[in-house]
């Protein structure tokens, strides 16, 4: 699409979703910009009608919201995950959808190492020990009522070998620890150098997931799953919030079936006050993050330049990262 003497109408559907302090530049061409903090299910019809270019971050856009955008020649989708758009829909109807790409790299696995560390040496457990006074109750210089254990010489295991699974792995091997790739489930053999899934479960000190949530990978890990994991490892989840049963996390943990569980995704969000995972913060080897592994300054930054990029590149007739 080039129309450089245009003024295209670009509506931002839910602002809030991304920090207050990350700076967009405006695009390159005449245009007019309309920014909603958020955008309620009902509101998206109306609230679209008139774009030529829409961004959108979690909020969705299926065939009825579309019915009525005539304008409509873009989605530029704020994230990777794609699964709020209505694909189908927009294939039909020719608009291009655009997704953001690359920008997770630093900052995911960061958030990986932040938890597992906390995880393995204790440390949220250690701290709150500390604030009840127990270092003084001790009598010592020390106390040891929560396990401390280093990460060189365990075994990490990733789910999922894309960019942000590798670059855990690099993290992980920097540290001394030994790497491994999952296989397919269900599956006795893998290739390319994976673990057949069951060893792997079996052999894993830490578990990290790292694949988008298909009708494959839903409920990746279940009760059987739990079941299968020998040495009691910590399980973070830092992908979607449906690759693990939540309700069989729970029971693994009482069972001591894994050591603890790191999570900053659940399904849904935000969770409700009943979800499993909200009846386990006040357990010292649990942690739950608001979905925010993503979420540096500069992987936001990195986000919203991309943004601007992709609908620069769309308005000059070359679109990128089009998943439509």
């Amino acid at each position: 699409m080039k129309q450089a003497d245009a003024l295209l109408r670009i509506v931002f559907l839910d602002r809030a979703t991304l920090s207050p302090e990350t700076r967009w530049r405006p695009p390159g061409f005449p245009h007019v910009l309309e920014v909603h903090d958020h955008t309620r299910p009902d509101e998206v019809a109306a609230g679209i009608a008139e774009a030529d270019i829409v961004i959108t971050n979690k909020v969705r856009i299926n065939a009825e919201s579309l019915a009525t955008a005539s304008r409509l020649r873009m989605i530029a989708v704020a994230a990777t995950g794609y699964d709020v758009i209505d694909t189908a829909a927009c294939k039909a109807r020719g608009i291009v959808v655009s997704n953001i790409r690359g920008y997770a790299g630093i900052t995911v696995p960061e958030h990986v190492f932040a938890l597992v560390l906390a995880l393995r040496r204790s440390l949220f457990a250690y701290r709150d020990a500390v604030a009840r006074g127990r270092w003084q109750e001790s009598g010592q210089f020390c106390f040891f009522d929560f396990p401390i254990c280093d990460l060189a010489g365990s075994t990490l295991g990733i789910v999922g070998r894309g960019a942000l699974g590798q670059a855990t792995a690099r993290i992980g091997a920097a540290l001394g620890m030994q790497v491994q790739f999952a296989g397919r489930k269900g599956e006795a053999s893998a290739e390319d150098g994976r673990v057949p899934f069951k060893t792997f479960l079996a052999s894993s000190d830490v578990i990290s997931l790292h694949c988008p949530l298909t009708a494959e990978t839903r409920n990746l890990l279940g009760a059987a799953e739990f079941e299968l994991m020998e040495r009691r490892p910590i399980l973070i989840n830092v992908g979607r919030g449906g690759l693990v049963d939540e309700y069989a996390l729970t029971q693994a943990l009482n069972k001591n079936q894994i050591a603890a569980a790191g999570f900053d995704v659940t399904a849904p969000e935000p969770p409700p006050a009943d979800s499993p995972l909200m009846q386990l913060l006040d357990r010292p080897n649990f942690i739950l993050t608001p979905h925010i592994a993503w979420a540096s300054r500069e992987a936001i930054q990195a986000l919203a330049d991309q943004v601007i990029d992709l609908i620069e590149a769309f308005h000059s007739g070359a679109p990128r990262n089009r998943v439509v």
